[in-house]
């Protein structure tokens, strides 16, 4: 009895101990399997069409996460800014491969709202004017900027064989599919 007590407190302070200390070193190593393909898709050229995907999916995540943050100004409604949030994750992920590939961020230096695309810029402005409305216009500029994502991630699946792009935008979509039932979720 006295052994099997002492058993089980040794296992309760290991547990104990491993959770204090935070997680083991293998879960923050990357994946050896996504490390390699990173370094052989590094090694090909992206084509033109990769580049311009990467660009304009940069300016596109900085545009929802623009958006969701001015409405979360305006409206206090907590989606947006768990999104926003979100949508920086997203920016920040596009970062990292913009300079593995050694692009120039079209977004550096920009302040909230500010756009090097045109095409994006006057989207940003309409989208805002729309959103000001009203809370519910502002959710459904929500449903519309993320269904438009998962199209333009979708698109640019299409254009890449490059396995890190591919395993960046795979997520993305996923999280904008997220983004797209939480704010349908809020206009019912």
């Amino acid at each position: 009895m006295l052994i099997t007590l002492f058993n089980l407190t040794a296992t309760l302070f290991l547990a104990l101990s491993a959770a204090l200390s935070g997680p083991p070193a293998w879960r923050d190593a990357p994946c050896a399997d996504c490390a390699a393909a990173a370094e052989v898709s590094a090694a090909v050229p992206l084509s033109a069409a990769e580049k311009a995907d990467l660009l304009y999916m940069r300016e596109e995540e900085k545009l929802a996460r623009d958006v969701y943050t001015a409405f979360y100004a305006r409206y206090s409604l907590r989606v947006f800014s768990n999104i926003a949030a979100s949508e920086q994750a997203h920016m920040d992920a596009i970062g990292r491969l913009l300079t593995r590939y050694g692009l120039a961020d079209p977004t550096a230096g920009k302040a909230p709202g500010v756009f090097t695309n045109p095409d994006l810029q006057a989207l940003y402005n309409d989208l805002i004017a729309r959103g000001n409305q009203s809370l519910a216009e502002a959710l459904r500029v929500g449903v519309l900027i993320e269904e438009t994502d998962i199209a333009d991630l979708q698109a640019a699946l299409g254009h890449t064989t490059h396995a890190d792009l591919r395993l960046v935008y795979t997520n993305l979509l996923r999280g904008s599919r997220n983004h797209l039932a939480a704010f349908t979720r809020q206009l019912r």
